[in-house]
């Protein structure tokens, strides 16, 4: 049987990216969402850093997304983003009581680290996928060091990924990306410019067959 864990991650997989929104305000989660799903990012990640994030996914439920919470600090949080329609899970870092609940939930958890360490750490914690950020600091080259003795780990890139060098990253081992601010400006959010962001959904999609 298929279930939301599954489901959510294939989608993620197949997609080979997620983009992550962070602005002000969205006048229109359910809008935004459609936005990027007509541009080819079907999984969209709204974060606590949102004013009222659960409402956002509540109202985004609607939407043909799959639908994510980010920034993920606690357990609560957790909780709260599931029932309001989460479908995945992410953490900025290493956060034992978020891998708890979204085991329990059946929600995949895409969690944050750096180091190799960091990243044994995750995958201990039942990390569906490791987050690994800020991947800028390192750049692609670090993701060919990592598959050394991390040959069959999940990696996502997620911090200064853009058109210009995701597919770097997807040619150095990351599984998939995370498209941010190149994809959605948190001004052309806040501004509800949905054909804006489709086309700079579908530019990025493109940037990841160069």
């Amino acid at each position: 049987m298929t279930t939301r864990f599954d489901d959510a991650l294939a989608t993620i997989m197949e997609d080979r990216a997620l983009v992550v929104v962070r602005a002000p305000s969205i006048p229109d989660p359910a809008a935004l969402a459609d936005a990027l799903v007509a541009g080819g990012l079907r999984a969209v990640e709204l974060t606590f850093t949102t004013p009222n994030v659960l409402d956002c996914l509540r109202a985004a439920s609607s939407s043909g997304a799959v639908m994510g919470a980010g920034t993920v600090m606690t357990g609560d949080q957790a909780r709260a983003a599931i029932d309001a329609g989460a479908r995945f899970l992410v953490t900025p870092g290493l956060r034992p009581d978020v891998a708890a609940v979204a085991h329990e939930r059946d929600v995949p958890v895409l969690m944050g680290a750096l180091t190799p360490t960091e990243i044994m750490a995750a995958l201990d914690l039942g990390a569906a996928a490791v987050k690994v950020f800020p991947a800028k600091l390192f750049g692609p080259s670090y993701f060919g060091d990592l598959r050394g003795p991390f040959p069959d780990v999940p990696l996502v890139p997620s911090g200064g990924v853009n058109v210009d060098n995701a597919a770097d990253y997807l040619a150095r081992g990351a599984v998939a990306v995370t498209a941010g601010t190149d994809v959605v400006p948190p001004a052309t959010v806040a501004a509800g410019l949905w054909d804006d962001i489709t086309a700079r959904a579908t530019s990025f999609v493109h940037s990841l067959s160069r």
